[in-house]
């Protein structure tokens, strides 16, 4: 597995003929810092190729763009063909090798490892167009490559997600508390928030870091999109956080900044993709000030988190379960400054978000994974859980905190999403075994119930938040042979899980 960071060729791949792109790469140690300089020309990708020749009795997980979904798993080299962004570990069983970008890059990069070698596809574009640099020396990325003498490979990825992010921003406390969404699915009042909060504050009767009760799409007045002003249902949201405050606990709210029916949002701020203009483009600096008042008006009623939603899936069109090597499969069309690479803008649109909320916590949902470490407190790893399907659940949930909890303080807290509870649709010896796992994994844990669970449920939540209080070590244990590993070891004992 060992290779010359320094020893690759390139290949650049322009919108228009190649006539004045310039690659420069600067290592230094086992880091090499890529650098791209163009006058005229539009550049979209660089290749860059690593040869050399593996055995295929290694293993290898990558990690996914923004959420992944339910599909990080650890597979033989002769099986890998996929490719996978940002960074990748591969074990023999005996020894590890990390290889990737530092967050907060300025180009979408992935890798396929296979036993020929490695390749690194660095997107640079603008929207699904070359990017015009104009003249600007880019910094598209930052490679890291870290070899260790263990097969610890938890212990290895922990540490080599720590170096790729120099200052992740996390919160001064563990996050905990309650989401309305997986019980109501956005059909909720005032009155029900109320009640849920009633809830959160039982249950977290004698702790002093005291619980959110976040809103999630419902409150609206329109689904799943702005004008972010409440509908009928809600009324005063002012009035609403400030009650949630008074009964002891602290409101967070959803929204999705980038999708708003506002007249007041002219055709020029929004994105042109397909044919359409649909989404809010964050490089027009009318949209920039638009999104910056929705957040001063969220934040003027008191909200203490907020979660933001759907990003990538507007900013480019596609989820991450839609796509491989790039982060768009949608060619021809740009944002309104064409002097950026989509990561660029990405890092632009989180910033001015971070700047925006001030001291509000930060959730981010359908984020970019790699370019929001350092700009949002907590970060939605997996797809949704579920309060209606336990395969759903244990399919997105558990794979993406088996998998990614390397990352959790080490580029955010991971957010693994909640444990859903909507009448007996899940068996409770079930569900039970979700909230359990997540109390001990240090990541944070929200739960979606009505405020008439029986008293067993409570009870089982109470302990849970008294659990989850209190720093544990964890890790899963059988990653090779499961996406959904059962055995995990907590706290020095063996822990089985019946999924």
């Amino acid at each position: 597995m060992n290779f010359n960071i320094k020893d690759f060729s390139y290949r650049i791949i322009c919108e228009n003929e190649q006539k004045d792109t310039v690659i420069e790469a600067v290592a230094q140690g086992d880091r090499l810092d890529l650098f791209v300089t163009a006058t005229e020309d539009k550049v979209k990708f660089i290749e860059l190729e690593w040869k050399f020749t593996s055995n295929d009795d290694i293993f290898v997980l990558g990690d996914a763009w923004e959420r992944s979904y339910g599909d990080l798993e650890f597979l033989k080299l002769s099986d890998n063909d996929r490719y996978m962004p940002w960074y990748f570990i591969a074990t023999d069983r005996k020894k590890c090798m990390c290889f990737g970008v530092k967050t907060g890059t300025k180009a979408f990069v992935s890798f396929r490892y296979t036993k020929d070698g490695i390749c690194a596809l660095v997107d640079c574009r603008n929207g699904g167009s070359g990017v015009h640099l104009n003249g600007r020396k880019l910094n598209a990325a930052t490679f890291v490559l870290k070899n260790y003498d263990s097969s610890d490979v938890f212990a290895c990825l922990d540490d080599y997600c720590s170096v790729l992010c120099d200052k992740p921003y996390l919160p001064e406390e563990i996050i905990y508390g309650g989401n309305n969404w997986y019980y109501a699915y956005g059909k909720s009042c005032y009155e029900d928030i109320i009640q849920d909060t009633r809830l959160q504050v039982e249950l977290s009767e004698g702790i002093a870091n005291r619980p959110f009760q976040v809103i999630d799409d419902c409150w609206q007045v329109n689904s799943t999109e702005g004008p972010w002003i409440p509908n009928e249902k809600f009324g005063d949201m002012k009035k609403l956080a400030d009650e949630i405050r008074e009964m002891g606990a602290r409101p967070g709210i959803w929204v999705r900044l980038l999708h708003n029916r506002d007249s007041a949002v002219t055709a020029e701020m929004r994105i042109e993709r397909n044919g359409e203009r649909k989404y809010l483009d964050p490089t027009h600096p009318d949209t920039q000030s638009f999104i910056k008042a929705d957040i001063d008006r969220i934040k003027g009623w008191g909200y203490e988190m907020m979660k933001h939603d759907f990003s990538t899936v507007d900013l480019f069109g596609n989820y991450g379960s839609q796509l491989d090597s790039v982060i768009t499969k949608i060619d021809g069309w740009h944002f309104y400054d064409k002097t950026k690479t989509n990561a660029e803008i990405t890092l632009d649109f989180y910033t001015l978000v971070k700047e925006a909320c001030g001291d509000m916590l930060i959730i981010g949902c359908n984020t970019v994974s790699h370019l929001c470490a350092g700009l949002v407190q907590l970060n939605r790893t997996g797809d949704d859980t579920s309060g209606r399907e336990w395969n759903r659940t244990t399919k997105m949930g558990v794979n993406t905190l088996a998998f990614r909890l390397a990352q959790n303080r080490n580029f955010y807290m991971c957010d693994a999403d909640c444990v859903g509870i909507l009448g007996d649709n899940i068996p409770w010896e079930k569900n039970s075994q979700w909230l359990h796992l997540l109390s001990y994994s240090n990541t944070p844990l929200f739960i979606s119930a009505p405020y008439d669970i029986s008293e067993d449920k409570k009870k089982d939540l109470k302990e849970a938040y008294n659990i989850f209080q209190n720093k544990h070590d964890i890790r899963p244990v059988d990653i090779f042979e499961n996406r959904t590993p059962s055995h995990w070891l907590i706290d020095g004992e063996a822990v089985k899980y019946e999924w």
